[in-house]
């Protein structure tokens, strides 16, 4: 077996982060929370290694409490949508057939108060896959929309905040699967950046992250297998799989997963709105702890509440432009009066259900 030392392992993350590519496909992957105990694990690991394939993509899991519904890339968002809206009822059968029933919540009993393993292990999320872009510095450009992912993610997670209970009581976070995340400052160099992520990331399981693994001596370093399986446990907001992935929104009640594609893509896909997107976001560049008050506020912090009103209103504007189906700008529209432009999220009805018997 090849073993990689530090720096063969920084080369090989950096070669494979990115395929320069022109955005238009989308893809899609929704996350089912599974109640406890969850799958057995001859099953989850039949899962993981199988993909059993459904009508246009695949399922998988991420662990025994988390079953993973991935959409292929698709020509645009109406087709992403409609395909994921026809693959993601069909594993329900498989599932109940274990015996396990898929929640409602994006997360039941993940403690923001508790590190731990990484909450994408037992929480649930909506993630976006975007083309790469093109490898240069306009609009389209790999390095201008790297930065502008970064800027859109405590927007984006603010406003699709949804996992606010542990075990029915509130955390005092509007997001429990975010809390315990972090989002890593961006560059102008997005391979250098997502290799240095990748390097300092902890390892499953050793206690130590995959630079210091590499530290070690040849006949204990990691392998190529052993970066692979990493990779696949590395979960940031915003993560480079060859294409863009951004996992900042939380599973959104019903058919509301359908929201944060299509403002994802409008945002960063269309180069009017992208510019739009920029400048609401340059205000934020200032702020601190950025993150941290998304997971916990939401929308109620007056910051992320303004860029997420402009944001909102031009991805709608750029739906309309594209000819987006009437029915997901109609949902889209929706879904902005009924937080963005009043500065809540999905988790604060969730609040209110929770707390609503102890009022007086």
């Amino acid at each position: 077996m090849i073993s990689l030392t530090e720096r063969a392992a920084e080369l090989l993350v950096a070669d494979t982060a990115f395929a320069p590519s022109r955005p238009g496909f989308v893809g899609v992957a929704v996350d089912l929370l599974l109640a406890h105990p969850g799958l057995p694990g001859p099953f989850t690991g039949s899962l993981v290694a199988e993909r059993p394939r459904l009508r246009h993509g695949f399922l998988t899991a991420r662990s025994a409490r988390v079953a993973v519904v991935s959409g292929p890339p698709s020509p645009g968002i109406d087709v992403a949508i409609a395909r994921m809206a026809e693959d993601l009822p069909l594993p329900l059968p498989l599932l109940g057939g274990q015996g396990v029933t898929v929640l409602e919540e994006a997360s039941d009993d993940v403690d923001p108060a508790v590190a731990g393993p990484s909450p994408a292990w037992g929480t649930a999320g909506v993630r976006v896959a975007l083309e790469a872009g093109l490898d240069e510095d306009g609009l389209l450009g790999l390095r201008r929309r790297w930065a502008l992912a970064h800027a859109l993610a405590p927007v984006l997670a603010a406003a699709f905040a949804n996992s606010p209970l542990r075990r029915g009581r509130p955390t005092g976070w509007r997001s429990n699967r975010q809390a315990l995340r972090r989002l890593r400052p961006c560059t102008a160099d997005p391979r250098a950046d997502w290799t240095a992520l990748v390097m300092d990331a902890q390892v499953a399981a050793t206690g130590r992250t995959l630079r210091q693994w590499t530290r070690s001596g040849p006949a204990v370093r990691p392998g190529i297998a052993d970066l692979t399986r990493h990779l696949r446990g590395v979960r940031p907001p915003v993560a480079a799989r060859r294409h863009l992935e951004i996992d900042v929104a939380d599973r959104q009640p019903g058919a509301g997963w359908r929201i944060p594609v299509a403002v994802t893509a409008a945002l960063l896909d269309d180069p009017r709105a992208a510019v739009q997107a920029l400048t609401a976001t340059e205000p934020l560049r200032t702020i601190p702890g950025l993150w941290e008050r998304a997971a916990r506020d939401g929308l109620s912090d007056p910051h992320l509440a303004a860029a997420a009103k402009l944001c909102f209103l031009a991805a709608y504007e750029s739906l309309a432009r594209q000819g987006v189906s009437r029915d997901l700008r109609d949902a889209v529209a929706a879904f902005v009066e009924r937080y963005v432009m009043r500065g809540r999220c999905p988790a604060d009805d969730v609040l209110e259900r929770a707390t609503a018997p102890h009022r007086l």
